[in-house]
């Protein structure tokens, strides 16, 4: 009989052992199953206490920046975590269970939201559970595909830095319900989301800065988060692709001038290097921003080199004018010439030879031909006077205009690169 007691009671003793180690069994201990009111209120007991809410930020990559929307679209990891009042239990009581995960509709959630935010969702899918400890502290984490506003300055583009903000607050709870703040430091958060860095696009991450604040929303003050995402573009592809070929572009515009100004070819040549630019600067307009303060650098540099090969085009249509008035000139003589060395000729078929006669004609083909050399050699000269004066101002213009190039592109470098390099360091 003392057997069959004592049996009964290990048996007893056992199965309230594994009825309290179960998770079934501290859900009810925390009234989780059935108390709706867990999930809709501030998890603590006295009202005037604030409830701490811990957040953190990592950025994963960036998968867009659209400079005309103004928008920059990257995947955070988000992490959160508050104390619940009303979740507490005593490890020993539940065979040492320190930690369980729990659905999100069962516990109360902070409305916290991303002001910046235009798309927010969640990268694969939305992780159902938090992850609630013995002391109260409930840890929660996501992974979001976020797409929000960011202002950007393209002064420099494309060796521009930006610095893109994410203000993380609540609406609903003011700062004496609610207080927000941040797990890490500015230093963690840089050199964690370095490390997690998934993408070697465009976009290089340079650090995340965090800040805190308050707002005030109709007589109340709310915390606010502010995290700064600074970025850097990488500018080898648009040096590649904008910039030397603007500037090859400009060295074969002043090439061109030792092309001879006597045909045509030097004219088209420079057309079309126009043209080309002209291209360029379709692909740039749908790059950048219409609406923009202020014009880009790179805007600058290919719309007045555009400007300069349009100058250079109109000095190749002023020398070609002078070139062709003077062979205009010496083409105009030449008739005249041909004309009395016909009539001559036709004379001399035509007359009988008479002595005194010969004398004479002679002496006024002396004289003819006297005139005739006076008259070509006014003509060489005229033409010769056309020519001089198209190579002169062919030489002046080249001269003026490699003085321009190299004056602009001075001006360009210090107010574009060098700003540049202030701007990263």
């Amino acid at each position: 009989m003392y057997l069959h007691c004592l049996m009964f009671s290990l048996a007893f003793g056992w199965v309230s052992a594994t009825g309290n180690c179960s998770y079934k069994r501290l859900m009810e201990h925390l009234g989780l199953n059935d108390d709706k009111i867990q999930k809709s209120i501030r998890p603590v007991y006295d009202s005037s206490t604030p409830t701490n809410f811990y957040v953190d930020l990592f950025v994963t990559s960036i998968s867009d920046v659209n400079e005309k929307a103004q928008s920059i679209s990257t995947q955070v990891i988000y992490e959160a975590g508050w104390i619940s009042e009303f979740i507490k239990w005593n490890e020993n009581e539940f065979c040492e269970t320190s930690k369980i995960s729990l659905e999100k509709d069962k516990i109360w959630i902070p409305d916290i939201v991303i002001a910046e935010s235009i798309k927010t969702e969640f990268a694969t899918m939305e992780n159902p559970y938090v992850k609630t400890y013995s002391s109260g502290f409930v840890y929660m984490y996501e992974t979001l595909t976020l797409t929000s506003a960011c202002k950007m300055d393209l002064i420099n583009f494309p060796f521009d830095v930006q610095t893109c903000t994410l203000t993380i607050h609540s609406p609903m709870h003011p700062s004496d319900e609610l207080t927000l703040d941040t797990f890490s430091d500015s230093s963690f958060l840089t050199s964690s989301s370095q490390k997690a860095f998934q993408t070697q696009g465009e976009w290089e991450l340079l650090s995340i800065n965090t800040s805190k604040s308050n707002m005030s929303s109709l007589g109340y003050y709310e915390d606010q988060l502010i995290y700064k995402i600074t970025i850097k573009r990488r500018p080898l592809l648009y040096i590649i692709t904008f910039i030397s070929p603007v500037f090859c572009f400009l060295v074969l515009d002043v090439a061109s001038f030792f092309i001879d100004a006597g045909g045509g070819e030097k004219l088209s040549f420079k057309v079309t290097l126009l043209l080309s630019i002209s291209v360029l600067l379709l692909i740039l307009n749908d790059k950048l921003p219409s609406t923009a303060n202020e014009v880009p650098w790179i805007g600058v540099y290919c719309s007045l080199i555009f400007i300069l090969i349009g100058i250079s085009i109109l000095e190749a249509i002023l020398v070609n004018f002078l070139m062709a008035k003077g062979e205009q000139i010496q083409s105009s003589e030449a008739p005249l010439d041909s004309t009395s060395a016909v009539t001559d000729s036709v004379k001399d078929f035509n007359c009988t030879s008479d002595p005194a006669s010969d004398r004479n004609d002679n002496q006024s083909h002396v004289h003819k031909n006297s005139y005739t050399a006076g008259d070509e050699n006014r003509a060489e000269r005229r033409c010769l006077y056309w020519t001089r004066a198209a190579r002169i101002v062919d030489v002046i213009a080249m001269i003026l205009y490699i003085i321009t190039i190299l004056v602009f592109l001075a001006i360009i470098y210090n107010a574009w690169f060098m700003a540049s390099v202030t701007s990263k360091v």
